[in-house]
Formats: C-alpha cells, structure tokens, sequence
C-alpha cells in the first residue's frame, strides 16, 4: 500500500510514499478533511489531495484566489 500526494489546484503528482501505513495519515485529519481530501484506488493505494509549491505561491501572491474554487484557467 503506497500513499500519493497530488496538488488539488494543478493536478500534478507532487510525491509518493512507499508502504506507510495509511492509519498514521489518517490520524491526523478530522473527519471532513478525510472525505474532502483522500480517497483509496482499486489497488488499496491512497490518494492525498494537497497543494503543491507552485500553487501555494500562487495564492500566497495572489490572495484573492482563495475565493475561488478553481484558480487556473
């Protein structure tokens, strides 16, 4: 079982992490965030939505993007 980071804004693959155990991510979201942010493929893989650093300075530059649910056109 392998964990997958993807930028929720961009899409890009941002890293993996190789048999870590699912329930020491899990334990540090709440309930909401879990069913917002994560979901298990086919193959019993996490899947994390996060934010990548192009993105992040994007809305670090631009603040108004977080009223957006989509920033990139």
């Amino acid at each position: 079982m392998n964990t997958h980071y993807y930028c929720r804004h961009c899409g890009c693959k941002i890293g993996s992490v190789e048999q870590e155990t699912h329930q020491s991510i899990l334990a540090h979201l709440t309930q909401e965030e879990m069913i917002q942010m994560t979901h298990f493929n086919e193959d019993g893989d996490l899947h994390v939505q996060a934010i990548c650093e192009s993105c992040e300075e994007a809305l670090q530059q631009n603040p108004q993007y977080h009223e957006y649910e989509n920033f990139l056109q």
